[in-house]
């Protein structure tokens, strides 16, 4: 019996690793290409003369596609099923990141960017969804994040790579191709797992008995001989607590206001920890080249934003969503209004770094990861994946906001009425917050009503 049940557990845990590797590579994608288009413009601004507009709309071109990507995968997964979808997005992601590395032009890069910003788009709510779907209650938290935090390995491996390319003297003409191609290595390593998937047994109950899917497999039921199907299983039942909703409706807009709101203030607010750790480069390495400007983001990366993924996963489920959120948003709020009020404090670099690393950390321990999780849980299944690709949508746009705009207060204002609004967005961040339910340890079920 013992050995029954221990079997059993390492079945399950297997099952476990298996999904967050398959959900898990493309946010792994996203962080590795989000790092490297930083890399592939400081290379690409000599080589092909590319103006500051240029670079501007080229590292903005993703963020566009992704919100775009986000709000289209979620309403297909919703309309078409989970498993008629996962995998299409990584599809997506590996031939714009083929196209990105074979490109001949700025147009012709333009367009791949957009390709592969609308892939990373689409991964947000099918993956978000796939795997809190397939999650008991007691650990659906973890396990989400858990996926989520594998944009931490990609923060990393990003710049490494990139700085061991650089080191080894090869022609940057060939560097930044390999950059952006070896981003289709991991999106192509999912696209099977992801096709072979099982339908989410929440979507399956959103079906009548007289849906297509139910039908084709009363059929196919028939034909194998055998009576143990989706026809038997949904066979007479009535959606009842599965009931069709509609996501902009009165019903549903306190909670849509909750999660892409606060997803929209965080990517805006997470502007503030950009500028931060270029004044520690600026600071620490002024006159240091791409290769060791790129070694000290890792470095950075590797101190305050991956313990701040881990932390957030671990703990999740025993602290409480919204209560890790609102203190995320919180600590956020004093760190930025720290940096903003005292008097040159960007030239004392020990207590500037160390409220920057706290920002850091709260950051992904905190809103970051919780921004992701929510919406994955609190919305019927009907329209869960339309309500987590509308917030990660608005969330985009709100990053797509912060980096076009928020350079130009800076230069305009300076460095202290910058923080002070970031820190203003943080407030009313941690607001919104209080407006969303609680779903540590609560089934999925509990959201039909």
């Amino acid at each position: 019996m013992h050995t029954k049940i221990s079997a059993r557990r390492a079945n399950k845990q297997h099952s476990y690793l298996k999904m967050v590797f398959t959900a898990g590579m493309g946010f792994f994608t996203d962080a590795y290409d989000l790092f490297v288009i930083g890399v592939v413009t400081a290379i690409l601004a000599p080589l092909w003369h590319l103006t500051a507009t240029q670079l501007a709309v080229m590292n903005g071109a993703s963020l566009a596609a992704a919100a775009l990507g986000a709000f289209l995968f979620g309403k297909m997964a919703d309309l078409f099923g989970r498993k008629k979808m996962y995998g299409i997005e990584v599809l997506i992601l590996f031939f714009g990141a083929i196209w990105s590395a074979c490109a001949w032009s700025f147009t012709s890069l333009l367009l791949a960017r957009l390709l592969v910003g609308f892939g990373i788009g689409g991964d947000y709510p099918t993956s978000a969804v796939v795997v809190s779907e397939s999650s008991g209650d007691e650990n659906r938290g973890y396990l989400v994040l858990l996926v989520f935090a594998m944009q931490a390995l990609g923060l990393i491996v990003g710049p490494l790579l990139a700085v061991g390319l650089l080191v080894m003297q090869i022609d940057h003409h060939i560097v930044w191709r390999l950059l952006l191609g070896l981003g289709a290595i991991p999106a192509a390593s999912v696209f099977y797992m992801r096709r072979m998937i099982r339908e989410s047994r929440h979507y399956l109950k959103t079906q009548t008995s007289n849906t297509p899917i139910v039908e084709v497999s009363r059929v196919v039921s028939h034909l194998a001989g055998h009576k143990d199907s989706i026809a038997k299983r949904l066979k007479g039942e009535k959606r009842g607590k599965y009931r069709r909703h509609r996501l902009f409706s009165r019903k549903w807009a306190r909670l849509l206001l909750a999660t892409a709101g606060s997803w929209f203030l965080l990517d805006i607010a997470f502007y503030g920890n950009g500028v931060s750790s270029v004044m520690i480069l600026n600071k620490l390495q002024p006159h240091a080249g791409l290769s060791m400007h790129t070694l000290m983001t890792a470095l950075i990366f590797l101190c305050f934003a991956v313990p701040g993924y881990v932390f957030a996963a671990k703990f999740v489920d025993k602290i409480g969503r919204r209560r890790l959120q609102g203190i995320g948003f919180a600590v956020i709020a004093l760190c930025y209004l720290g940096i903003g009020f005292i008097p040159n404090l960007s030239d004392n670099i020990t207590p500037f770094i160390i409220l920057f690393g706290l920002s850091f950390f709260f950051t992904n321990f905190g809103p970051n990861t919780t921004t992701f999780l929510i919406p994955s849980e609190i919305y019927p299944t009907t329209i869960r994946a339309s309500a987590h690709g509308f917030s990660a949508a608005i969330g985009k746009v709100g990053a797509f906001i912060g980096a076009f705009t928020l350079p130009i207060l800076l230069h305009r204002y300076g460095m202290t009425v910058i923080m002070n609004l970031l820190a203003l967005t943080c407030v009313v961040g941690c607001l919104l917050t209080q407006l969303l339910p609680e779903m540590s340890g609560r089934g999925l079920e509990e959201t039909e009503a």
